[in-house]
């Protein structure tokens, strides 16, 4: 039986873990912390990500807990459209999912062949041409047939393998939480309730995540939004966090302000948003007759403003998966590698694109941002959109 250690019991690693226990592997979990726990937030997959978990054999757990997002369009803080909502054909439009509902669709997917073990951290990675790879946390090694470095952007094991890629600031920080419908019952007749409104370095967007419980939608329902703000995250605690965001964000169109005032400070979740600069120059490693791949943000951490993060995270483990299964292991990893390199980078360049257009700031360069926007926009998210529906896992 072929064995496989995977570091991180982010989403990423779990997908993974899971679709490996699945074909058959022997497969043990490293997770750093005493216990998984996920972020009280959401998440948005397009379509690429919802097609990556049916290719892991996810897609009907998934379809009970998310919610479509139509397009609620782009305004300004004053209310004026800078782009107008359009429709979305089925196929194009994106989905929320609560954090908590997702991580529970992924626990369930591990099965009984993984070995999930909390608390270790683990410090050393081993590459060698006449040895098979190994993770340790110096007291113990492990060895396997493969090594997936799902441990996120601060990953240990790409800073030994992957030195080169450095993580950086992206120069914002996000403010996450989702707030139950009864706190904003005056937004249940809005539609969309969502949508994105931009300002000068300041930008706002929320996703309905259906009712609690109801057909269709997730179990866990409410409101979903997220804030981003250019400058360093803030060291004050919740409370004064969430007094800035209310202060920095008064006046702007519903559902802004009703959504921050509906908010409490116990859902807030700040993120300084990093990214990896440059990217790796490799994502797999061989060792001996199996080697080590980076999957997610240990391999593509990049800003948030499209929404590909999570949706790559499940790309890179649908992809492991299909190639292990149709490969030898040795010619899987580099077909891993070979595919998935360009991939992320085509990914990365739009968002790095996007967030340059989002973190305008200055009055002329507002009023070129705001003149060019209703054709930049649309241009950028729509290549987003088609790069998104075009995936397909390997064959």
């Amino acid at each position: 039986m072929r064995s496989a250690v995977v570091v991180g019991a982010g989403i990423g690693g779990l997908a993974v873990a899971g679709a490996l226990a699945r074909s058959g592997w022997q497969v043990t979990l490293l997770e750093r912390a005493d216990r998984i726990r996920p972020e009280p937030t959401a998440v948005v997959l397009w379509p690429n990500g919802v097609r990556a978990l049916r290719a892991l054999g996810l897609g009907a757990g998934l379809e009970a807990i998310a919610t479509p997002v139509p397009d609620g369009g782009i305004r300004r803080p004053d209310g004026h459209w800078l782009v107008q909502p359009r429709p979305t054909p089925a196929d194009r439009m994106p989905v929320v999912v609560h954090r908590e509902d997702l991580h529970d669709a992924l626990i369930a997917g591990l099965g009984d062949g993984v070995e999930l073990r909390t608390g270790v951290t683990v410090r050393t990675v081993r590459t060698a041409a006449g040895a098979r790879p190994a993770v340790g946390d110096g007291r113990h090694t492990l060895e396997a047939d493969l090594v997936v470095a799902a441990d996120g952007t601060d990953s240990e094991l790409r800073r030994q393998l992957a030195p080169e890629a450095g993580v950086v600031s992206s120069g914002c920080a996000a403010w996450r939480a989702v707030i139950p419908w009864y706190r904003a019952p005056q937004l249940r007749d809005e539609v969309p309730v969502g949508g994105e409104t931009l300002g000068a370095g300041y930008r706002f967007v929320s996703a309905s995540l259906g009712e609690r419980g109801s057909s269709g939608g997730s179990s866990r329902g409410g409101i979903y939004w997220v804030a981003t703000a250019a400058g360093a995250p803030r060291p004050e605690p919740p409370e004064t966090q969430l007094a800035l965001l209310r202060r920095w964000y008064a006046g702007w169109p519903s559902p802004v302000t009703e959504l921050l005032d509906a908010t409490d400070p116990a859902d807030l979740v700040q993120q300084e948003i990093r990214e990896l600069r440059p990217l790796p120059r490799a994502y797999a490693y061989p060792s001996g007759p199996g080697g080590v791949v980076l999957l997610g943000d240990a391999a593509h951490a990049m800003p948030p403003h499209l929404g590909q993060g999570a949706c790559l995270a499940f790309e890179d483990a649908a992809t492991l998966a299909t190639l292990l299964r149709e490969s030898r292991l040795p010619d899987a990893l580099a077909a891993y590698d070979r595919t998935r390199r360009p991939r992320a980078a085509s990914v990365v360049r739009q968002a790095r694109r996007m967030s340059a257009v989002l973190r305008t700031r200055g009055r002329l360069a507002l009023r070129a941002r705001d003149a060019a926007l209703g054709t930049i926009s649309p241009r950028l998210l729509s290549t987003a959109a088609t790069t998104a529906a075009a995936w397909r896992p390997p064959s």
